[in-house]
């Protein structure tokens, strides 16, 4: 017996109607088409489905079961063609998100929020790019969206602009470097640096500053929390640089001075890599529009 899903539509429609007029009418399709099509399935099965004689019509037994059959199938198939059509309108999908840059979880998270309020079909997660190579990752479909500082040439992925924002030394009033108006490489020696746990390379202290000078600090203090890396340089536990947008209300408070790295500064630009092929997608053009909206909010405070 070959049963397809019209024939399970129309022993549902049937059922609910209770007649062959109006199922058609619910089907679309004329009611001698409808007869047609339940003889060609009665002579499949070789026993009637439906008891001609009673008003409204019913099922037989075999109809019957056929009912049960077409109640657990056709809402899977429903819902999965929901999913489907949604996909292909940008109304769902997915949007795993790795972060190369370690304080980018505070500017990142307000942008979420307002992404989870237009966008609460499309599955959003955060996994920190630090453990793994988020890049690679990106390119296996492991991850959707990778935030980074280090744009590559990699073949289906494609870099967009984000922001520029500066590196900026952050220490106690009361420490000695305090009274400089820029911070250079040779200040750090002596220096308690506190940083993330992050590899060195993918900290502008070190990449953008350090490791061209040759210059290496007394100590490194990793530390997870920014609240915590600034209580320790408040209390002159070390220095530390940050992001702009993350000394931005420190910058004010007379328990700290910001400085910035070298005469000219150190200005770097933040990426939101994606593939290609996602590009086009709404609900990844609207996450990148939000990221921009949030970054010149940030930086005109």
């Amino acid at each position: 017996m070959h049963i397809e899903f019209r024939h399970l539509r129309t022993i549902r429609a049937i059922h609910e109607c209770g007649g062959l007029a109006r199922a058609a009418d619910q089907l679309n399709i004329t009611q001698s088409a409808l007869s047609h099509q339940i003889k060609g399935l009665e002579d499949q099965a070789g026993i009637e489905l439906f008891i001609r004689r009673s008003k409204p019509m019913k099922l037989s037994s075999a109809g019957l079961r056929l009912l049960r059959l077409a109640e657990q199938v056709l809402p899977q198939v429903e819902a999965a063609q929901a999913e489907f059509s949604s996909l292909r309108e940008g109304k769902t999908g997915r949007m795993h998100i790795a972060i190369e840059c370690h304080a980018c979880f505070e500017w990142l998270f307000p942008v979420l929020e307002q992404f989870r309020k237009s966008w609460p079909d499309v599955d959003v997660d955060i996994r920190p790019g630090l453990a793994f190579d988020a890049l690679p990752a990106l390119q296996k479909e492991e991850v959707d969206l990778v935030v980074s500082s280090d744009p590559e040439e990699l073949p289906g992925v494609e870099f967009i602009e984000l922001f520029d924002y500066n590196a900026v030394f952050v220490a106690a009033a009361s420490h000695a470097l305090a009274k400089k108006p820029f911070i250079e490489a040779e200040d750090f020696r002596g220096q308690t640096l506190i940083t993330y746990p992050v590899e060195r390379t993918r900290l502008d202290v070190f990449s953008q500053l350090l490791i061209p000078a040759k210059v290496e600090p007394a100590m490194i203090r990793q530390v997870e929390l920014t609240a915590v890396i600034l209580l320790l340089v408040a209390s002159n536990r070390g220095v530390s640089v940050l992001p702009d947008w993350v000394v931005r209300e420190v910058k004010y408070s007379s328990d700290y001075v910001t400085r910035p790295l070298t005469e000219d500064g150190i200005t770097r630009r933040l990426y939101a890599a994606v593939r290609s092929d996602d590009l086009e997608k709404p609900f990844v053009q609207k996450l990148i529009s939000l990221a921009s909206v949030e970054a010149k909010r940030l930086q005109s405070q």
